[in-house]
């Protein structure tokens, strides 16, 4: 098992002179979870907790990076990490934040862990909504377990969650590569797959694109946009994404062969993204 690409914080996940502050942390995926869950909020969910987002918090899920991500917190509130915020507080941001968070801190411990893009199936019956998690590698259970830093208590409660959030069931969360198999062979419906208006192979065949890149630790916002991306079916190179889909179902045995992959310039992430919620391009610090 090659872990060693997944042990160090590289890119987005690099918390630079931020990361002293992880110090005083929990050493383990649900402590850290945790403390991550009194530093966030969910951009989409804050009535969940009675708040409203401030002008300042609308504007947070479009940060990217870890250090950036950190830097905003300590500006806003100068405690140590590990004093939860009032959720009205706390940085908005979305699962991709919380995970990219997560991955940032297990790899300052050490630990072995990669964000996953894909769909989640315990926020609306029957559906798979666009979401990420963290996979991180267990010593104890010897093999990778998802982990969702973004499930507190509130959220557990409001979609009757009733599994273990730190061990993510793998029907429960699809990487997106085994939901684009999953409806290639017919046995799943690419219209519940995506978020909000946004369903469908070409939703799916986007987020497998995410998911190979953020293999290779270019975790992207989700609607972050470049190369090979389509926005209709039509536009889709179906022998492509099936190629990436089956490198991600077992992406320790093809780790060579993603790595050649993101050469490849419809995967790989250029200077300059679209973002799809802003609407216009933005340059991206790799």
């Amino acid at each position: 098992m090659k872990l060693a690409p997944f042990r160090t914080p590289v890119g987005m996940s690099d918390a630079g002179i931020w990361a002293l502050q992880f110090d005083a942390l929990p050493r383990n995926a649900g402590g850290l979870a945790k403390v991550l869950q009194g530093l966030l909020i969910h951009e989409h969910m804050p009535d969940f907790y009675g708040v409203t987002l401030s002008d300042r918090q609308r504007g947070e899920p479009h940060v990217r990076g870890a250090e950036q991500i950190l830097e905003r917190i300590a500006v806003h509130d100068p405690r140590p990490l590990s004093e939860a915020r009032p959720p009205g507080e706390r940085f908005a941001g979305c699962c991709r934040h919380y995970t990219l968070m997560h991955v940032a801190m297990l790899r300052n411990r050490g630990i072995a862990a990669r964000a996953r893009c894909g769909f989640g199936a315990y926020f609306v019956k029957d559906m798979f909504i666009d979401h990420w998690v963290t996979e991180y590698w267990s010593d104890t259970k010897r093999r990778w377990v998802l982990a969702d830093a973004q499930i507190d208590a509130q959220q557990c409660e409001k979609f009757g969650i009733d599994f273990d959030t730190l061990d993510v069931p793998r029907d429960k969360f699809l990487v997106a590569g085994d939901a684009w198999k999953l409806c290639r062979d017919g046995k799943a419906r690419p219209q519940a797959f995506g978020v909000l208006d946004m369903f469908g192979l070409w939703f799916i065949a986007g987020n497998v694109i995410r998911d190979v890149a953020a293999l290779n630790n270019h975790e992207m916002l989700p609607w972050d946009v470049w190369g090979g991306m389509s926005q209709t079916d039509a536009g889709i190179d179906f022998d492509f994404i099936d190629r990436l889909a089956a490198l991600t179902h077992e992406p320790d045995k093809h780790l060579d062969k993603l790595r050649a992959a993101y050469d490849d310039a419809r995967i790989a992430v250029p200077p300059t993204v679209f973002n799809a919620v802003l609407n216009r391009p933005e340059t991206v610090s790799i």
